[in-house]
């Protein structure tokens, strides 16, 4: 074909045709880039902000007193810095709520995407994420208020005091509720419809096709749900100060008030620590763990969502 029949099509590889730039395109890149910094960013200064306190802290207490403790009281006289209670009562509330957020919250999500007409899920979801925009102060005192009276009621051979881990524990749950079931429906969603044809064609009913099918299939997606859940309720401030109180006491026992990690760097940092003070560098040390705990099951929620995904065509 000569040279002046040959014909171009703009945009394609090879056009001899121009082409215009696409400003637009670049905007939206450098917005989502500066976005993606921003979070980076974030994290970066968090560590920087935790480093050098926690570093001063360490320099005038032991690695060894600090985890080898279980007596809690920088603000006393003498100190003691045991970490220990912070993180059981902050393990044992973390415990509760996954034990009332995961069956509830998985349990809703199958039911979203397996049960639910797309009229259902349209009314119904919006309203369960909802949830999540609760104010934590309001879950706290309805804790405090309603939840600790009505166990007392209801169980009164718990002996429960008036601020307790289970009542923190229960209502943290709740909150967090909404993760869980949001991010798991949306995993079981993209579950391709083949997989649930060829499980009814094999003659199983819809309970067993979510249950063995669609639920592991979306597994990855599950599993990262609830460790972004476990992340937020050990990360819990409001609901745990005033549903669960600030005593660090070591126990076991939910019924007893205790402090969790982020209730007491509330605490410390109302005002009850003079700036400089050991006990206020407490603050940035007990900060720094629960970074890198949060830190850690972010992490293994990563891993686990790349060994577990499922790729489909």
């Amino acid at each position: 074909m000569s040279a002046q029949h040959r014909t171009t099509v703009p945009g394609a590889p090879g056009s001899l045709a121009r082409s215009r730039p696409r400003y637009g395109e670049f905007v939206v890149k450098a917005v989502l880039l500066a976005a993606a910094m921003v979070s980076v960013a974030t994290t970066i200064g968090i560590v920087i902000a935790l480093l050098e306190p926690t570093v001063e802290f360490f320099a005038a207490v032991s690695i060894g007193e600090f985890f080898g403790s279980t007596n809690w009281g920088p603000l006393f006289n003498p100190p003691s810095f045991g970490v220990w209670p912070l993180i059981v009562a902050t393990l044992e509330i973390t415990l509760i709520a996954i034990v009332v957020a995961v069956p509830l919250g998985l349990a809703a999500a199958i039911y979203l995407s397996e049960y639910a007409s797309r009229r259902t899920r349209k009314i119904f979801k919006p309203v369960l994420e909802v949830l999540a925009g609760i104010p934590t102060v309001v879950f706290g005192f309805f804790a405090l208020t309603f939840v600790t009276p009505l166990l007392r009621d209801v169980l009164p051979f718990l002996d429960l005091d008036g601020k307790n881990a289970l009542a923190a524990g229960l209502l943290v749950g709740v909150m967090i509720i909404p993760i869980v079931a949001s991010l798991s429906e949306d995993s079981m969603a993209a579950v391709p419809n083949g997989l649930r044809e060829g499980s009814y064609a094999l003659g199983a009913s819809k309970m067993l096709t979510s249950v063995r099918v669609v639920v592991p299939a979306a597994f990855s997606g599950i599993v990262a749900a609830v460790i972004l859940a476990i992340s937020r309720a050990a990360g819990e401030t409001m609901i745990v100060a005033i549903a669960g109180g600030f005593k660090s006491v070591f126990t076991l026992y939910p019924g007893n008030e205790m402090a969790t990690m982020a209730a007491f760097i509330a605490q410390a940092g109302s005002g009850d620590a003079s700036v400089g003070s050991i006990a206020y560098k407490t603050i940035f040390a007990v900060g720094s763990l629960l970074f890198v705990i949060t830190f850690a099951m972010n992490y293994l929620s990563a891993r686990m969502v790349q060994k577990y995904r499922e790729v489909y065509d």
